[in-house]
């Protein structure tokens, strides 16, 4: 007899975490697919050490098909896999984006996602140890605080910055963006506080989760049109089939979600074929639409040791690593990226691009240390206009998909790059920076360097953010994947919740948007209201039959 469970929730990463706490919290029963291994080695809970879990066995790293954009070199996406997906694996910045970014979602015919419609969400699922009122909830899951531990040359840059004119900013996530200063992060007591650490744990005991991990979706199972569970490879290599009474939820991310669709049919008729797989549903925009924030450094270097360079290295490593164990403070408690901004290059009133400032210096593809004390001043386009493709390689679901990025392929990217590089350059420029003894590394110490040198070394020095989005669109046009409830169109019973899901990527990091996406998927199946997640009608019962030996779960159980 094969698994049964009411919903079965595919990826257990930001999304399918909170979706399946939300619904198992609820009376359901869940089937919880993750491809990964268990979120349980230290580096993964340790802030400072997430850098290395990039590249490790708890990580995809997705490599796009050469670029033109970036001088026909590979370009690399690292994504997680583990439980906890990309909360698990990413710098931990809390940035929700910018009111227009839902609003733009709104008016594309995502009916609901505006600003208003989604703010109420996002402070439902925050635990903010600072901040609350309008903008902020102090109660939720998800945990956000002020990392423990702040570098002398991030302290020095947010200087910097505002010497050249920036203004500081206090609350990244408040009435506006723009500005410079630290990032408010998803941890709690000196740990990181990725959605399986909270979300998840607050129901892995729970009789109604069922979670497997180290297996590979192979596709869906259906009935027609309907989806009635999907097909995968148990840890143990065995081919098994999982039902499910209810509905099948997507959250395999950007690359991972539209592979399984088109595996399963689901997709653009026409190349489908080509993997002599039959066409379900012919929905052209799967795998269409791809999104990705792109940056390119700006190197400062001094000859003081002042850097994170070899913090990882012997008796430091040592002395850092007990400070850590016995008092949860210290270097280990800083996500690296601690501080950076939103500055408005195009003067619209609007910031176009985000820095992220690491104190040390990290090459582009490597993710390793270049062998100097100094500093990685990273801009990043905010808005994209490029536009890839996810494709299938062949039929076999253990083949890498075809992952045509088409990154700096517009001029206005290109255009918005140049401009976040000259304001890197000038903030390394700025006093607080001279003080500790910074020089330009690159792109070049010439303060007269023309735009096309720069361009030049713009495409020879970009690098990817590790936000993939876009490639199962929300929306109601020829090209949209999902409608505004988040369900699959053209089918029944299945549902996407990821950032693939984004019509247009968000104004900053993923994380919590795709934490918001899953509670709203949560909400639409149990028809609960987002702002208090109480049910929309009183026929809108939330509450199912239960075996008299289960306990039932308040949907606002406490997160420990």
């Amino acid at each position: 007899m094969g698994i049964s469970a009411d919903y079965i929730v595919v990826g257990g990463g930001s999304a399918g975490c909170v979706i399946t706490n939300r619904l198992v919290s609820a009376g359901r029963s869940v089937l919880l697919l993750e491809e990964g291994k268990a979120d349980n080695h230290p580096f993964i809970h340790i802030p400072a050490t997430f850098v290395r879990v990039i590249g490790s066995q708890r990580s995809f790293i997705y490599e796009t098909e050469p670029e033109p954009g970036a001088n026909n070199r590979v370009l690399t996406v690292p994504q997680g896999r583990t439980l906890g997906g990309g909360s698990s694996l990413n710098a931990m910045l809390y940035i929700r984006g910018q009111a227009e970014d839902y609003d733009t979602w709104r008016d594309l015919g995502c009916d609901g996602w505006g600003y208003s419609d989604v703010l109420p969400v996002f402070r439902r699922s925050e635990g903010n140890e600072r901040l609350s009122g309008r903008f902020h909830g102090s109660s939720g899951p998800l945990r956000v605080s002020d990392p423990r531990y702040r570098h002398p040359i991030s302290r020095a840059w947010v200087r910097a910055a505002q010497e050249v004119g920036y203004p500081y900013n206090d609350d990244f996530n408040g009435e506006k963006q723009e500005g410079v200063g630290f990032f408010q992060t998803t941890t709690f007591d000196g740990r990181r506080g990725s959605t399986a650490a909270t979300y998840l744990k607050a129901v892995r005991a729970n009789p109604l989760l069922t979670l497997h991990t180290e297996c590979r979706v192979l596709g869906l199972v259906m009935k027609g049109r309907e989806v009635t569970g999907v097909r995968f490879q148990a840890k143990n290599g065995s081919v098994q089939e999982a039902r499910a009474t209810q509905e099948v939820i997507l959250s395999a991310g950007a690359i991972g979600t539209p592979k399984v669709l088109m595996l399963s049919g689901v997709g653009p008729a026409n190349e489908i074929v080509r993997h002599g797989i039959a066409v379900v549903q012919d929905l052209p925009g799967v795998g269409a639409n791809f999104q990705d924030h792109v940056a390119a450094s700006v190197y400062g270097v001094t000859d003081r040791p002042i850097s994170m360079m070899d913090e990882d290295k012997g008796l430091r490593a040592a002395r850092h690593g007990l400070q850590y164990l016995l008092t949860r403070t210290g270097l280990l408690t800083s996500n690296v990226v601690e501080s950076g901004g939103f500055i408005d290059t195009a003067g619209t009133g609007r910031p176009d691009v985000q820095i992220h400032v690491t104190p040390a210096l990290v090459s582009s593809e490597e993710r390793k240390s270049m062998g100097r004390h100094g500093v990685s001043i990273n801009p990043c386009v905010l808005r994209p206009t490029s536009r890839g493709k996810i494709s299938l390689r062949s039929g076999n679901a253990a083949d890498r998909v075809v992952f045509v990025a088409n990154n700096l392929t517009t001029t206005e990217d290109v255009q918005t790059l140049l401009r976040g590089l000259k304001a890197s350059r000038r903030i390394l420029r700025a006093p607080s920076m001279r003080e500790l003894g910074f020089t330009e590394l690159a792109p070049s110490k010439d303060d007269m360097l023309t735009d096309d040198a720069l361009e030049r070394y713009a495409r020879e020095a970009v690098k990817t953010v590790y936000h993939p989005s876009g490639t199962c669109k929300m929306g109601k046009d020829q090209m949209a994947v999902v409608d505004p409830k988040l369900r699959v169109i053209g089918l029944e019973r299945l549902r996407v919740a990821d950032a693939s899901v984004m019509p247009t990527l968000v104004s900053g990091n993923t994380n919590a948007p795709c934490v918001m996406i899953g509670e709203r998927c949560a909400d639409f199946i149990l028809g609960l209201d987002q702002a208090t997640a109480q049910p929309v009608t009183a026929t809108c019962s939330t509450t199912v039959p239960q075996p008299a030996h289960q306990e039932r779960v308040s949907l606002h159980q406490p997160i420990r």
